[in-house]
């Protein structure tokens, strides 16, 4: 009886994580189908933009020899904030270590999940005591973390995320050493595979413009240059944190799929355990029956 009861209680156990799972299943899917229209409509915003930029940079392209020069490579790497996704987190790490060779490259580490992978060994400095988001370091220190930034769960909370970034940038760019050459490491949900992509400073186009004649400009050249690339690189960031939380909530969907599956294995194995040991105690019972029938007979 004791062994069966061991078994009820562990199969009851399954059942209740497997509820668990499915829920945490449920909710990633529902993400993945808010995300899809977000995605969309921000990339169908910066195409636009972008193209603007480069009919624009066309026809002025020295408005960025400025800026290209002699600029430092600062790294965005987003990873997810929760666990349960797979290997999203561990993918990021070789990229990172690639980028990190250059001693001119320092890197923000978004979510919690990436800075502690990040901490294992590999570059200890990154977390402090409070697991806050102010930087760790200052350019041109020892460490390569500039800076640990909370990431978003849901995409509800993707704007918060992006402000506590752009505070850490805005530190950043207070040095007055510090020109950045703004790359982003991140989870390309459309493509599968961890992309690294220049958000800033905008890239000079290297074919003709397709028009003949210049844009008309109500601005001067450097003026529009400075608005332009602020509207880019907010509307490029969001679009950029939507895909990784993107690829975050499949990655999550799927680790879920395999744990319940291997779950469900392991339930229909209990049951069978089960019921052996049930059949054992029928006939146990039957055999005790017979034997006292046998006594009283005698």
């Amino acid at each position: 009886m004791s062994k069966r009861r061991e078994v009820q209680k562990r199969l009851s156990m399954l059942h209740e994580i497997d509820g668990i799972m499915v829920a945490m299943k449920n909710l990633a899917l529902l993400e993945v189908h808010k995300l899809e229209a977000f995605l969309a409509t921000q990339r169908r915003a910066v195409a636009s933009i972008e193209k603007a930029a480069q009919d624009f940079l066309g026809f002025y392209p020295q408005t960025t020899a400025r800026a290209e020069g002699g600029a430092q490579q600062l790294l965005l790497a987003i990873g997810s904030e929760r666990g349960f996704c797979g290997d999203f987190n561990e993918a990021l790490l070789e990229p990172i270590d690639l980028a990190l060779k250059d001693n001119g490259t320092l890197l923000v580490a978004v979510g919690r999940r990436l800075a502690a992978k990040l901490q294992d060994g590999r570059y200890p400095e990154v977390l402090d005591d409070t697991g806050g988001s102010q930087p760790f370091s200052k350019p041109g220190s020892a460490s390569k973390i500039a800076a640990f930034v909370e990431g978003p769960s849901v995409a509800e909370e993707i704007q918060a995320a992006l402000v506590r970034v752009a505070g850490i940038l805005s530190e950043l760019q207070k040095h007055p050493e510090a020109a950045w050459r703004l790359s982003v490491l991140y989870h390309d949900d459309k493509s599968g595979t961890v992309r690294t992509r220049q958000l800033l400073p905008l890239a000079t186009p290297v074919e003709k413009p397709a028009y003949p004649h210049a844009p008309m400009l109500n601005l001067e050249p450097s003026q529009f240059l400075s608005q332009l690339t602020d509207q880019y690189f907010y509307a490029a960031l969001h679009e950029v944190f939507y895909a990784s939380l993107m690829a975050e909530n499949r990655k999550r969907l799927e680790h879920m799929e395999s744990a319940i599956r291997r779950l469900e294995k392991d339930e229909a194995k209990l049951r069978q355990r089960s019921n052996a040991l049930r059949q054992e105690e029928i006939i146990e019972e039957i055999e005790i029956i017979m034997l006292s029938v046998e006594a009283l007979s005698g």
